[in-house]
Formats: structure tokens, sequence, C-alpha cells
């Protein structure tokens, strides 16, 4: 496969098929997708808040001026895949049903904006919030909605060109989609793939997970499109499924023996080829969902990011 460079920006995969790439890839730092069919185009995910959907807008505009987004497809819920969706106000926004109703009781822009601002509780967690989150802008954001859900699968027409919606959740989130592209042998993950980072399950089952990475592999497609990260290929999904499979056997043992969700998060030893992934703290969040699913009750959101932060904070303290 030829390199594509992580650099930010709108990159061609194929001819009419672009990633738009958001480097670091770290807390709401997301790619999107683009799909074009003369000027018609489809549009995968929007940006975190509404400046960087204008940096995204400006380099579509930049690289095919011609270009008409039609249609924009969320593959989940969180905010950095959909927060700019307002930008579009003459698409046909899609998403799984799941997801349309997750985005209304996700955490909301103001709620985010308000646990990130320099006036956020002196505490670990309120620290943690303001470090990763608290140079975004949330302001004026309205939450913008699916118009058209569906559940299972779904083709879409763009232009002449048929591009394939797949339901793969619950797995990160409720509604989780990735968006197949064949005739560029392209698919668009959004969160079911992180390259380089340790990646967040909200919701689970692990298991859902794994079939996802599956299912993406049999596809056979030559680039696939991380949420978070630079564009990858088979070999980097097989890789990142093998640490969900190491997760869900660590979660397994450590329920069995009766160890907290986030104890187990902070001894799970992995391999060195993992050693290297950023946020290890958000072993907490999905060990919590693993735990949900292995019996326990679901852990309270609050508590779940307070441990996670104090995680953080022990392991940049060497503790």
């Amino acid at each position: 496969m030829g390199e594509i460079g992580y650099t930010r920006g709108l990159h061609e995969l194929e001819p009419g098929t672009y990633a738009y790439l958001s480097p670091p890839g770290t807390w709401g730092w997301s790619n999107c997708g683009l799909v074009l069919a003369g000027s018609v185009a489809l549009l995968v995910d929007t940006q975190f808040d509404l400046p960087m959907t204008r940096e995204l807008e400006t380099a579509i505009a930049a690289t095919v001026p011609d270009a008409v987004v039609q249609t924009l497809v969320n593959t989940h819920a969180n905010g950095d895949h959909c927060w700019g969706n307002q930008r579009f106000p003459n698409a046909e926004i899609i998403g799984s049903a799941s997801s349309a109703h997750g985005m209304a009781h996700e955490i909301q822009p103001a709620q985010l904006a308000a646990m990130s601002a320099p006036g956020s509780p002196d505490s670990p967690l309120g620290d943690y919030m303001q470090r990763h989150f608290g140079h975004f802008d949330f302001a004026s954001i309205t939450l913008t909605p699916p118009t058209r859900m569906f559940t299972g699968r779904l083709d879409v027409a763009v232009g002449d060109r048929t591009v394939e919606l797949i339901e793969v959740g619950p797995a990160h989130t409720d509604g989780d989609v990735i968006v197949h592209v064949p005739d560029a042998g392209v698919v668009f993950a959004g969160d079911i793939l992180f390259i380089g980072d340790h990646p967040i399950m909200w919701t689970g089952p692990v298991e859902n997970w794994i079939a996802a990475c599956d299912l993406i592999v049999e596809t056979g497609v030559r680039h696939i499109v991380p949420g978070h990260g630079p564009v990858t290929d088979a070999t980097g999904v097989r890789y990142f499924r093998d640490y969900l499979e190491l997760l869900a056997e660590h979660a397994a043992c450590r329920h069995a023996v009766g160890v907290p969700y986030w104890e187990a998060a902070a001894d799970l030893e992995l391999p060195d080829a993992y050693a290297g992934w950023g946020h290890r703290e958000r072993l907490v969040i999905t060990l919590a969902a693993a735990y949900h699913h292995l019996g326990d009750a679901p852990a309270e959101r609050m508590q779940v990011l307070t441990q996670m932060a104090e995680m953080e904070r022990r392991l940049q303290s060497g503790a």
C-alpha cells in the first residue's frame, strides 16, 4: 500500500475518494472522509467544533472546489464526529437509529465546555478535562442529529457510485457505522479503529468490536481510515483486533477474581508492541464497560472518568 502521509488536511486515497486527517489523533482530533462523483459529494463525519469544521470545509473547497456535500454520514454519536453537522444545512444527514438516540443523551457541548473551562474543579479530573478539552471551542454549537436513520445496512447513491453503510455497533458506542466504498477499496471505520492510541469502549461488548474488525478485513479493501490516527490496511486492523482479544481475556480473568475495573486497567500487561500507544488511562473506561457485560451494574460515568484521571496522574508520577 502506498504511504499516506499523516498530516492535517485532505488526502486522496483513490480517484474521487479522500481522507481528511487530523493529527495528532488524540482526544477530539478525528478523521473524516469524502466520496465524490463529479460535483456530488458524500462526507463522512464532521469535526469537534465549528472552527475545526470550517477548516474541513476550506480544505474541501481548495481541493475539489465544485464539490457539493449532498449527503453527510455520521459514524457514531460522539461529538468529535458530529458536532460540526450544522455547517451542512442542505445535506441529508444519515446515521444509525441508535446513534441518533445517542446524540440526544451524550454529554452536550455546553456541559463539556463547563467541565473543561479554566474554572472547572481543582481536582485530577478537572485538570484532565482542561488539558485535553480546554483548547476546543464549543461555543455556538447546535446539536444537529441525522435526518435519515437506518438499522443494519443501507446503500447510498453518490452520483453513479454506491457507498455501503454497515451498522456494527454496539461496540465503541451504541450505534457504530462503518462506511465501505467498494469501487475505491476504502473503508472509513469511524471509532471502530484507533491507530496509535488506546481506544475507548463506551458501550461494548468487546466481542462485537472484534467481529467488526473481522468484517472490515473481509471487505478486502486497500485503504482503511480510522476514526483517529493514520490511514492503515488489513494488517493494522488485525493488530488492533489482537489487542481487543487480549483485553477481553484480561477483563474476564480479573472480573472472575473480584478485581475492580480500575485496578484491572492498571495491572494489564501488554506486549511491547503496544507499549508506545498513548492514553493508557482510557483502559479504565473500556474495562468498566467490559465489566458491565460480565455482569456488573453499569458504572456511574463521573466515577469512571474520575478513576481515569487518577490513573493518568499515577502514570505521570510513576506511582
